[in-house]
């Protein structure tokens, strides 16, 4: 461990061979005999040591050349089944002709991203470090669900996960009371798979709290009536894994709207909970987000902290893609409030270099944690449980990957100083394409950039901006996912390539900009036929009502300018329920997947429902007008209701019989749900 403190100048001083070789316990010992000596059987040692080097050359080199192939691959759902057979096979086949086939049929398939114009999603953690790293865990291949020793776990894996939940709280700025070195503290840090799953066991140890309390207070009251009136709240932005581990808790999740910069604030959020306890429910959870995966903002903790304690609410702090670049303390002010939190998660494995598994979650009571996921049957028992942690019982797996040597050798390789400014230089470039885009008379920009993500659209409707983003994704240039910002369709651009440079930006920048130089050429082409349409539309309306002229040319003429003015305030109702009605067939459009990472509510059937409902009403009114206008035009183009009334305008166009007709159903224009 000295090594640490040393740096660089460490490796310097080393022999030439810089890996040490395996230590005999007794040189008295033979080595194991090779298993598979010849090629009939899996792999030998001779043959993993060959194909091992070649392995790793073929990644080498797949990484400096990914920039050739495409972002995205060009095939449909169900390609591979007719490529691979449908048994298989008795006899062993080589390892060539494996690669053989995986180059061949596996890597077409492939979304690249490591790819420099990868700029979905947020980054996906990787780096030569981790990857070695990864390679000796698997050789070791144990199972850490707990410290013992005889028991066939690893304390070597409790250990590590312990420091290096400590070296990381720190480099991040948590406070002690989260830290699980801090002398005579409570808090623990753990790694889990996922942020998902830091979200899921965090709500189950708060609610395994507000029960305790509850039954206690209520001992004759049925616990399912009780776990009936528990409400959590999270805001719009918040991530689907809030809502699903909800659905598992069998708990109730009430979505709270955001500010202006889609943040959730204090005041909304002590709102609801006061709605919410005059209804009889019993609020017990927050989860909120620093750097959401819609827009990348930030839930004001300074004002929603002091609300969860003043209610002795569990405040949970998702901070999945943001929380490694509190390593620089530049963007740490964002954290304020993280004293009021219970617990905390972030994701190495997205903006910190570290390969998928490796989500470090936080709480400031680990036996809160605990006693709500403890089960101890006898085989798992040790005579160290009162002085080790056992992370079998902070989690919902049992068995567990050595995730904390990834950790470990990243950390080490990079140091502090290059994982911060590797931060910086992917903040730096997002600010530098945000620069570009507000350059853009054609764009604008949606989020306030912080971090490495930025939102824009361009200026105009939904539909051209879904035209666009289908464009640039079927190119296989570029890869982008939409979001859903203030109920307007937005494109995320997000710095994720772990070398990304200044050249890649530009060139996203120009693929962006000349697919949308295409999608306006060909909407400019769209509208000038649809301009020539209604021109000769309104020239045949016109000409119809010189026709029907009455022996009073000058209120004729009145009229007919009158129903001109209609018909064309008629026609701009059209469009604008077209317009409605193509924004919300939008969600419907997207791909499962897509709004699962972008849109959260797009896919509650509830929230979908009372979005249906609310647009309903909305079109109603809409109709409603354009029908009154259709029935005005219709009445004006009748001679007898203008000989009728010869010296009264008004007249010619409402009697006191007609009918305004409301919808009061679902219409055409809204599929229902």
């Amino acid at each position: 461990m000295s090594e640490t403190t040393t740096g660089g100048s460490s490796s310097s001083s080393r022999a030439s061979t810089t890996i040490p070789s395996t230590p005999n316990m007794d040189p008295t010992t033979p080595t194991v005999e090779d298993p598979a000596p010849n090629a009939n059987n899996g792999m030998s040692r001779d043959e993993f040591r060959q194909y091992g080097k070649e392995t790793v050359d073929y990644i080498v080199d797949y990484l400096e050349n990914i920039q050739k192939r495409r972002v995205v691959p060009a095939i449909e759902p169900g390609y591979l089944k007719d490529l691979i057979p449908s048994e298989a096979p008795n006899a062993p086949e080589s390892f060539e002709s494996v690669m053989e086939d995986f180059e061949k049929l596996i890597m077409p398939g492939i979304t690249h991203w490591q790819h420099p114009r990868f700029h979905a999603y947020f980054p996906a953690g990787n780096s030569f470090p981790s990857i070695i790293a990864d390679m000796l865990s698997d050789a070791i291949g144990c199972v850490g669900f707990s410290w013992v020793s005889v028991k066939a776990a690893c304390p070597a894996m409790t250990e590590l996960e312990l420091i290096m939940l400590d070296w990381f709280g720190k480099m991040i700025g948590l406070p002690a009371e989260f830290l699980p070195l801090t002398e005579n503290g409570k808090g623990g840090g753990v790694i889990q798979s996922s942020a998902s799953e830091c979200n899921f066991v965090t709500l189950l140890a708060a609610r395994f709290e507000i029960m305790k309390e509850l039954r206690q207070r209520f001992p004759f009251v049925e616990e399912g009536l009780l776990l009936s009136k528990l409400i959590a709240y999270c805001s719009k932005e918040a991530h689907s894994s809030v809502e699903k581990a909800c659905m598992i808790g069998m708990v109730k999740l009430r979505i709270l709207e955001t500010d202006s910069k889609f943040r959730l604030r204090g005041e909304t959020l002590r709102n609801a909970i006061q709605e919410d306890r005059n209804l009889g429910l019993i609020p017990f959870f927050v989860s909120t987000t620093l750097g959401t995966t819609s827009c990348c903002s930030f839930d004001v903790l300074s004002e929603i902290g002091p609300i969860c304690k003043e209610n002795e609410l569990w405040l949970h702090v998702d901070a999945a893609y943001s929380g490694s670049a509190f390593i620089c303390p530049e963007f740490r002010p964002l954290m304020n409030g993280i004293e009021y939190a219970m617990s905390f998660n972030t994701n190495p494995n997205k903006w910190l270099l570290i390969n998928f598994d490796c989500s470090t979650m936080w709480v400031r009571d680990r036996f809160k944690l605990t006693q709500a996921l403890v089960v101890d049957p006898l085989y798992l028992q040790h005579s160290w449980m009162d002085k080790s942690i056992d992370y079998r019982h902070w989690g919902i797996p049992l068995s567990r990957r050595f995730r904390s040597l990834k950790l470990w050798f990243v950390i080490r390789m990079y140091g502090i100083d290059g994982l911060q400014k590797y931060i910086r230089e992917h903040v730096r470039l997002a600010k530098k394409m945000e620069a570009m885009l507000r350059g853009d008379a054609k764009f604008e920009i949606v989020n306030e950039v912080i971090m490495g993500l930025v939102c824009f659209r361009m200026k105009g409707d939904d539909e051209t901006n879904q035209t666009l983003l289908t464009r640039l994704n079927a190119s296989g240039r570029i890869h982008m996912v939409p979001a859903s910002l203030g109920d307007r369709f937005v494109i995320r651009f997000c710095v994720c390539a772990e070398n990304a440079t200044d050249k890649d930006i530009e060139v996203a920048y120009e693929i962006i900009s000349q697919a949308a130089q295409h999608v306006l050429h060909d909407s400019v082409k769209a509208v000038i036929a649809e301009e020539d349409e209604e021109a000769v539309a309104l020239e045949e309306m016109v000409a119809d009502l010189n026709i029907q002229e009455t022996p009073d040319k000058g209120l004729a003429r009145q009229n007919s300018a009158d129903a001109v003015g209609q018909r064309l305030e008629r026609q701009l109702s059209k469009e604008e329920i077209l317009a409605q009605k193509q924004h919300e067939s939008l969600a419907k459009k997207r791909s499962f997947l897509v709004r699962m990472v972008s849109d959260p509510k797009c896919y509650n059937p509830k929230i979908v429902r009372h979005l249906n409902m609310a647009n309903h009403r909305k079109m109603s009114q809409d109709l409603y007008r354009d029908r009154t206008l259709m029935q005005t035009i219709s009445h004006s183009q009748r001679p007898n209701r203008l000989s009728q009334s010869p010296g009264s305008a008004g007249s010619a166009f409402f009697d006191d019989d007609d009918d305004r007709v409301v919808a009061d159903v679902q219409t055409g224009l809204q599929t229902p749900i």
